[in-house]
């Protein structure tokens, strides 16, 4: 038994965690990160005992955890619940969680903007999911919230059986002290009105512990069996249903609908106009749809409506335009003179999110009051967005988070939030707003284009003397953050990824922002999915050209970076790498993203309508600390099988600003059958936590690509990859 005197001690005073006793009690978490400190509005039912913004024990031995982050699939209503139980020496099945309540106690702060002095609502909407941080932003504070409820727990417990606290344990739920044990339940309330001391003592050793176990996720019995409440299953007393056509990027004004032919559909109630938009609002859904397709909506457009080729041009100009310097080490002009130098050109085109859950909305209006059901990342942007749109004070709107089906960035958007919001005040009635299938495809904001040149020069030694490159594309995570309503991200978020992450002498990065004239939105692994292929890509082409075999290549100058060398030997030795010579269908590559680092290796075919399948996947990732291993490799899985996607799939083209393709299948995803064999190996490290969610995406197109060459002699600069098209 590890007694708390034993554990470690974490530095955090009483004036950083201050716990209060009871629903009713006084509760304040005043983080540095922000200027002032907040009241909580976690709320505690009847039967429930609230210990801190993020934990709350019922008297039936629930221990139920307000999860800060969306679920969207990656597992937070597992991981971050089970950093929290951990830390407690909760029993995991008893461990039950909720969308934490809008406060800026819960705002991801490595997103968040730590400069700008916010108020209380603007705080609020920090809380956003994305760039792969919510266990690397949250483990310290459900892991203080686990301790503190711990040490009251213990103390209460010691209370009974007139004994020194810091000798007493917690484990499966219970406080225990030898044979004799207290449950959780029985402790709660009394508990509750200790206070907790300082330091705060955290659990040490390994006995007893969740962290590191694949435990069984939370969210998924109910999805296997359909019981679980996505935004679409909302049912409200009274509730219509409505349907939305929107103009084409770079439409400006709605001038005609056919309402005659929309109110002949039976059980259309209603056509609202927009500016740029219309909906038809009916008793089911099937019937709104079909009424906003009746409504054969017109729109006038100004200016030139955007299209492929305006967007290569756009591409274009910016390639010879004045450019950012967004990486400069050593000289790497002089570097370029100073061996055998190479230069290559590769370019990225829209890739689709394409979410199996389209944008979707439910919005009521009680009096002064609004309600809104969504899936979002960022459900405080998304109630700001909703006030914004009704013509309602923020403190007027009640935001519900629901579960998230799929959409990794895309539930960034408020479109729908704020169209089912207008539309509720509108008719006084609630109403479900979702999109369509070809309404989502239509009004997708795509992964943006990218063009890049890379050069570089190799010594006689076949290392990399200098590097630089030069990439053009739009200014993506900045304008994502200022259409949501956030604060503006860095200019060098559109090209992460960039920065080779081998030891190179001399590299240099520029930036050249692209207008090109549509929305352009997040993707999973936002730019790292074309940087990774633009770094790997050049690296394997260097490595031919150098006549040194792909892995040997980079694993020479990876000594500054062991963690990225030993997944790529890792993965290399389980795939049982050939080399990659001429004939192979063998292809490798590698990237270190979001504080973690991936390597993966595929074996491809070409088919008989030249088109690439991937018939295997060896992946290696060291993220740091594993919370949940199980859940790891699900994410490395599903980004390998999104990776493929993105590199496999059809290429998509804007004819007067909207896309040619509109429909699932004629995107050309792989199906079941088309999923290749996954392998994926979790290297051990005792590092900080990395992110997981979007590692596995960057590295398979590259990998993908590099295999090609060895198989077909072909090299493919452009992604997605269409066999016919290299160099």
């Amino acid at each position: 038994m590890m007694a708390a005197a034993k554990g470690s001690r974490f530095k955090v005073s009483r004036r950083s965690l201050l716990v209060g006793g009871g629903a009713g009690a006084g509760l304040l978490i005043a983080w540095a990160f922000w200027p002032r400190s907040y009241p909580p509005n976690l709320r505690a039912a009847a039967g429930e005992t609230l210990f801190n913004a993020y934990l709350k024990i019922g008297v039936d031995g629930r221990v139920i955890v307000a999860v800060p982050q969306a679920e969207i699939g990656q597992g937070t209503y597992t991981s971050l619940p089970q950093i929290l139980a951990d830390e407690l020496g909760a029993d995991w099945r008893t461990v039950a969680v909720e969308p934490a309540p809008l406060s800026p106690i819960y705002a991801n702060k490595l997103l968040a903007d730590e400069s700008v002095d916010t108020g209380y609502a603007t705080a609020s909407a920090l809380m956003m999911t994305g760039g792969s941080t919510s266990v690397r932003a949250f483990e310290g504070p459900l892991r203080e919230a686990g301790a503190a409820a711990r040490a009251l727990l213990m103390k209460a417990a010691a209370r009974r059986w007139d004994s020194d606290w810091q000798t007493l344990d917690t484990v499966g739920g219970f406080v225990v002290n030898g044979p004799e044990r207290l449950s959780f339940a029985s402790l709660a309330e009394e508990a509750a009105e200790l206070d907790v001391p300082d330091p705060l003592p955290v659990r040490g050793g390994p006995n007893n512990r969740l962290t590191g176990q694949s435990l069984p996720r939370i969210d998924l019995p109910a999805k296997v069996d359909g019981s679980a409440q996505f935004a679409a299953d909302v049912r409200l007393p009274g509730m219509v249903y409505a349907s939305v056509r929107q103009g084409p990027r770079g439409a400006s004004r709605l001038v005609k609908v056919d309402r005659a032919a929309a109110d002949a559909v039976p059980g259309v109630l209603a056509v609202l106009e927009r500016p740029g938009w219309a909906a038809a609002v009916a008793t089911n859904w099937w019937a709104a749809n079909r009424g906003v397709e009746a409504l054969k909506p017109v729109f006038e457009t100004r200016g030139e409506v955007p299209d492929s080729g305006s967007i290569e041009a756009a591409l274009g100009r910016a390639m010879e335009s004045e450019a950012t310097s967004v990486l400069e080490q050593g000289d790497p002009a002089a570097g370029l003179e100073g061996g055998q130098a190479f230069r290559a050109h590769y370019s990225v085109g829209l890739a689709p999110n394409a979410p199996m859950e389209t944008l979707t909305a439910t919005a009521r209006l009680t009096g002064d009051r609004l309600e809104v059901w969504a899936p979002t990342q960022a459900p405080g942007l998304a109630r700001a967005a909703a006030a914004r749109a009704a013509g309602l004070p923020e403190a007027q709107v009640t935001l519900y988070p629901t579960l998230v089906g799929s959409g990794y960035g895309r539930k960034l958007e408020m479109a729908a939030v704020e169209q089912a919001a207008i539309i509720a005040i509108k008719l006084e009635r609630p109403v479900q707003l979702v999109w369509s299938r070809i309404e989502e495809s239509l009004h997708d904001t795509f992964r943006p284009p990218a063009r890049a040149t890379i050069s570089a020069s190799i010594s006689p030694r076949g290392t990399i003397l200098a590097w630089q490159s030069r990439i053009a594309a739009p200014p993506t995570p900045a304008q994502v953050m200022e259409r949501i309503g956030a604060t503006s991200g860095e200019e060098e978020a559109a090209v992460a990824g960039a920065a080779p992450p081998y030891a190179i002498p001399a590299v240099g990065v520029d930036y050249a922002p692209a207008d090109i004239g549509i929305d352009t939105g997040l993707w999973r692994s936002g730019a790292h999915s074309f940087t990774a292929f633009f770094n790997e890509c050049f690296v394997d082409e260097l490595s031919r050209k150098a006549g040194i075999e792909p892995l040997s290549f980079r694993m020479q100058m990876l000594g500054q970076n062991p963690r990225l060398a030993r997944v790529l030997s890792t993965a290399a030795a389980l795939a049982g790498w050939d080399g990659g010579q001429p004939g192979s269908s063998m292809g490798i590559a590698c990237h270190s993203a979001y504080g973690s680092h991936v390597a993966t290796l595929v074996e491809v075919e070409v088919s008989e309508e030249q088109r690439v399948k991937v018939l295997r996947a060896v992946a290696a990732v060291d993220c740091g600390r594993v919370v949940n291993p199980d859940i790891v490799r699900q994410l490395i899985e599903g980004g390998i099988v999104y990776g493929i996607t993105g590199a496999a799939g059809n290429p998509i083209r804007l004819e007067r600003g909207l896309p040619d393709r509109r429909y699932l299948r004629e995107l050309a995803f792989p199906r079941l059958a088309d999923t290749p064999e996954v392998t994926v190996e979790i290297v051990p490290s005792e590092e900080e936590p990395g992110g997981v969610t979007e590692l596995g995406v960057p590295s398979v197109a590259p990998a993908i690509a590099n295999a090609l060459f060895a198989l077909t002699g072909r090299r493919l600069r452009s992604l997605p990859l269409v066999l016919g098209s290299g160099a």
